[in-house]
């Protein structure tokens, strides 16, 4: 029988009956019906044309083929136990894999970091920068992404916001609102006539800025930093903008209690 036709389930539930030689008590310890059991039973025999146990009064007795077929059934599920063990290993408590836009790592994400790693010692973090919007995370093994823009709407995928975000303007400290503008790919509409530099991101736009190459409109989240060093000043309140950065995983991931930890750390009640 190839595998894609196992009948895992069925199987299963052989394996708890067959070692406790009682529906009843296979039923308990896979929470369902005794009624369920042995109708998986009636289904697994006619599928292999195979008579499995024999009924007796009191009790149940394996026949000849089922002792036969057992121990290979077992060796097989600690196989699988071992498989999934040596997966779980891959997702270690004490590694955390991320994918973040590489001005945010850069701006927000690598301080905070450190800081919780400070409080967690032996952690250690995996970092992929992508740039693209919201992650394939059926490309990738990640625990976390962060991505900025709308709330994720794949399948199986769910986020929490950072908060709403608007884009300020910054320039090296001095500088005036007639100084040169710097664009970059988050500021699509820079209020310039002409840009005097276009970079790859916002991260390297700060940096041109605190430079004294210009001014630059910004997400905020990203200049707070630089704003709170002195490397640069806001020029203005900022304006709202519709997107905003979301932490994004697939629903195994939320029930980890290291993304869980993280999460909450990073949010703004963290």
């Amino acid at each position: 029988m190839k595998r894609t036709h196992l009948p895992l389930n069925a199987l299963r539930v052989f394996e708890a009956a067959a070692r406790h030689l009682s529906f009843t008590r296979a039923a308990d310890e896979l929470a369902v019906t005794p009624a369920a059991v042995g109708q998986q039973i009636r289904a697994l025999e006619e599928t292999l044309g195979v008579v499995l146990f024999r009924r007796l009064t009191r009790n149940l007795e394996l026949t000849p083929e089922a002792e036969q077929a057992l121990p290979a059934l077992q060796r097989g599920f600690l196989a699988f136990e071992d498989a999934v063990r040596l997966a779980q290993a891959g997702q270690s408590s004490r590694v955390l894999s991320l994918a973040a836009p590489r001005a945010l790592v850069a701006k927000w994400l690598a301080a905070r970091l450190a800081d919780y790693g400070r409080d967690n010692p032996g952690l250690r973090f995996s970092i992929t920068a992508h740039e693209d919007g919201e992650v394939d995370f059926t490309q990738a093994n990640l625990d976390l992404a962060i991505h900025f823009g709308s709330e994720p709407k794949a399948e199986g995928i769910h986020g929490r916001t950072l908060g709403d975000e608007r884009l300020v303007t910054v320039a090296a400290p001095g500088a005036g609102g007639d100084a040169p503008c710097i664009a970059h790919p988050l500021d699509p509409e820079t209020p310039c006539v002409e840009s005097a530099f276009t970079l790859a991101d916002a991260g390297l736009a700060i940096d041109a800025a605190a430079a004294g190459l210009g001014r630059t409109r910004v997400p905020a989240l990203l200049a707070a930093g630089d704003i709170a060093g002195g490397r640069v000043v806001a020029l203005d309140e900022g304006i709202a903008v519709p997107g905003q950065w979301w932490l994004t995983a697939p629903t195994p991931q939320w029930r980890q209690p290291k993304v869980r930890a993280l999460v909450a750390f990073l949010s703004p009640a963290g």
